[in-house]
């Protein structure tokens, strides 16, 4: 009983950060596998367009953690880590990677019909296919039926129907010839192989919080009965589950005539937040012109007295909105005003409210506003607005999207004339705060995690020069529990990270000079010079060539790097490389983002990084990628070779509030030494793209918010 409570707690814990911020409740029921389903049996329904899903559930000696994404209203991907094994046996650890799409929608005359593959590359224990139909009756009971093979053909099975195609169809080759012991590599000659059996099922949906289930199901669970003793006494599973209104989802079940089950499941949907743009302050009201005109600072008889004056009020106004100004200046009815967005994720909101600040300050003269968005004081983009636009349009149904077409958004290669503003250089920033840091996957401990203080800063010495650091004091945590000894044949770049966490304690993560320039039009570039990295310190430079408004970006990147000392401090070890890699940007429909990363890697192997992410317009970002390199997979060790998902979550979804700061994370089935890259802090094309005519254009609905 112990056993099974840690279990949960753990489970509970892995989603607890998303049950603080919910959505309303689907009606979609995630199976023990975390995918479209009813118990142990897939479904063909989809969960809604960008959902994500995190299922933990726990059934007699087998745990599953999975994450499920709806990359596409008809496509979704799951990543699942598995624990199989009851306390005191030898327990397997393994982890895999679904993909199921729907290829027919239902009708009323015809099912939902889909088509999955479940643990598609990884040491093939979950290997199976599946075709499956589901209907709904009267709207609340959902009969589900469907053919399945490998895994899912293994009880009741019969002769494969493809093999009509060819006998290759008529045996399906064991795990070690997919190469499924090492995992990691997709194991194609095993697809829709072998005997095929059928499987059914039903849901009957109570009410909008209660449903009940049954299912006939094509699982043996050989692996488990030959290994851990547990052999289905029969085909037959039952559950219930109840919708809570934050979201949460919990289900119960009884499985195969001798087990009792539980799972918790939480689904967020980035197209969907609780507070579309917030609960923070709203925006300060235009004032009308002629109390503009009246104000104290715009009545001093000199013209330069008064903008001088007006100046250091929009200042003051930016300051209280979280905008920091480092250029101004009037030049005949224009005035154009440089920022740092310091508040605000999306920058057009953060546009809006200077050009409302400057409606509300500046000598009705000035007829034209310029707002010019940097990054650490390089002018990135000018946005060029009307001030009788700003009053035409505010109160517009379609007001942010009329602004914007009358808006002009250009490249600013030079931001204000003359000399910098008094007093904006130099200018110290800083954050202090705790952090927490997990590794997965660990074979002792799958999820170790550390608590400890942060402090960051930035001291910007000119435009474009700024000292930065990332100290951290761990606290506790388990991530220096860590016993095993890397096995890689690779010089060890990441496989000795336990190392780094075990002898450190006080820890400059990073400490660097950057200089950022640019040199020339829609050309962006950086230096960067010090401890780079937690592992890794030397020289970078990169520079990116990124349009206003363009789909396309490109990059090149080159760095000196030598290792460091695993106290992380100030002294290095031995190994040093240099590394660099050229690097395609593109913006694809529906949000998604793709990149390739060609070149050579800290372990001195050369391949290419292939990236798929999509993104919404709050900001929630969820990808994943991989690598291929020169590296064979023997040479790489398990997993084959490296890959993983990754996503980013505004704070701003879970507080409400305006802010910049975000929470992601990278999750790796493995941290080994190929394909492994510097970690390098404001990479040119993350850094600048936020304030760049394209995002600028996808998230303008927020201009007057």
């Amino acid at each position: 009983m112990a056993g099974f409570s840690r279990r949960i707690f753990y489970g509970a814990g892995a989603i607890g950060a998303l049950v603080a911020s919910s959505v309303p409740p689907s009606a979609q029921n995630l199976s023990t596998y975390g995918t479209p389903g009813l118990i142990d049996m897939p479904t063909a329904e989809t969960m809604p367009d960008g959902q994500l899903a995190g299922t933990v559930s726990v059934f007699e000696n087998t745990q599953r953690y999975t994450t499920t994404f709806q990359i596409l209203p008809r496509l979704s991907g799951s990543f699942r880590y598995s624990i199989i094994g009851g306390d005191g046996s030898q327990k397997t650890y393994d982890r895999s990677f679904d993909v199921h799409y729907q290829f027919l929608t239902e009708t009323a005359r015809r099912p939902a019909m889909a088509i999955g593959l479940r643990d598609i590359m990884g040491t093939g224990i979950y290997s199976s296919e599946y075709v499956v139909a589901t209907k709904t009756v009267a709207d609340r009971l959902h009969l589900t039926a469907g053919m399945g093979w490998g895994r899912l053909g293994s009880r009741g099975g019969f002769t494969n129907p493809l093999s009509i195609f060819g006998n290759g169809f008529k045996t399906r080759p064991g795990r070690g010839a997919t190469g499924g012991s090492r995992g990691g590599k997709l194991t194609t000659d095993a697809w829709f192989r072998g005997d095929a059996a059928l499987f059914a099922g039903l849901r009957y949906d109570v009410n909008d919080r209660w449903s009940v289930m049954a299912e006939y199901s094509s699982d043996a669970y050989s692996e488990e009965s030959a290994k851990y003793g547990f052999t289905p006494d029969i085909p037959f599973n039952f559950g219930v589950s109840y919708r809570f209104r934050n979201g949460l989802t919990a289900n119960g079940y009884y499985m195969y005539g001798q087990s009792l089950g539980f799972q918790l499941s939480y689904a967020l949907n980035p197209k969907h937040p609780q507070a579309p743009g917030g609960v923070g302050p709203a925006a300060p009201a235009l004032k009308p012109v002629s109390q503009v005109a009246a104000a104290s600072w715009n009545q001093a008889t000199e013209v330069a007295q008064r903008h001088e004056n007006a100046r250091d009020v929009l200042r003051a106004e930016l300051d209280r909105e979280g905008i920091r100004m480092v250029g101004y200046d009037v030049y005949g009815d224009t005035a154009t005003v440089e920022i740092e967005n310091r508040r605000y994720d999306a920058s057009a909101q953060a546009v809006g409210r200077t050009a409302r600040a400057m409606a509300n300050t500046l000598d009705p003269s000035v007829k034209t506003f310029r707002v010019v968005l940097t990054k650490q004081g390089v002018p990135v983009s000018r946005i060029t607005t009307r001030r009788a636009d700003l009053y035409k349009l505010e109160h517009e149904v379609d007001g942010s999207w009329r602004s914007f077409a009358r808006a002009g958004i250009a490249d600013a290669v030079v931001g204000v004339r003359g000399e910098p503003l008094p007093h904006a250089w130099p200018h110290f920033a800083y954050r202090f705060g705790p952090y927490l840091t997990f590794s997965f996957f660990d074979p002792d401990d799958p999820l170790r995690y550390e608590v400890g203080a942060q402090f960051r800063g930035d001291y910007m010495i000119r435009p474009g020069l700024a000292i930065s650091t990332d100290l951290r004091l761990p606290l506790f945590g388990t991530m220096d529990k860590v016993t095993r000894v890397s096995n890689s044949v690779l010089p060890h770049v990441r496989s000795d990270w336990a190392k780094y966490a075990r002898e450190s304690t006080f820890r400059i993560n990073r400490l660097t000079t950057d200089y950022y320039w640019r040199p020339g039009k829609d050309l962006y570039a950086k230096v960067s010079a010090g401890y780079l990295e937690e592992m890794f310190g030397g020289v970078a430079g990169e520079l990116l060539w990124y349009p206003q408004g363009s789909k396309l970006a490109l990059g090149g990147e080159i760095a000196y790097a030598r290792q460091r000392d695993y106290d992380m401090l100030l002294g290095f070890r031995d190994y040093d490389v240099v590394t660099g890699h050229a690097s395609i940007y593109y913006d694809l429909p529906a949000g998604f983002r793709a990149q390739v990363d060609a070149g050579r890697y800290l372990a001195g192997d050369w391949g290419a990084t292939f990236a798929l992410d999509r993104e919404f317009n709050n900001g929630f970002k969820v990808g994943a990628f991989f690598t291929r390199t020169n590296v064979s997979a023997a040479e790489f060790g398990e997993g084959s070779f490296d890959k993983g998902i990754r996503f980013e979550i505004p704070l701003s979804w879970f507080t409400r509030e305006p802010t910049r700061e975000t929470f992601g994370q990278t999750i790796r089935p493995l941290m080994r030494d190929g394909g492994a890259r510097l970690n390098l802090a404001n990479r040119l094309y993350d850094y600048t793209r936020d304030a760049n005519g394209t995002q600028l254009a996808n998230r303008w609905g927020r201009f007057f918010r």
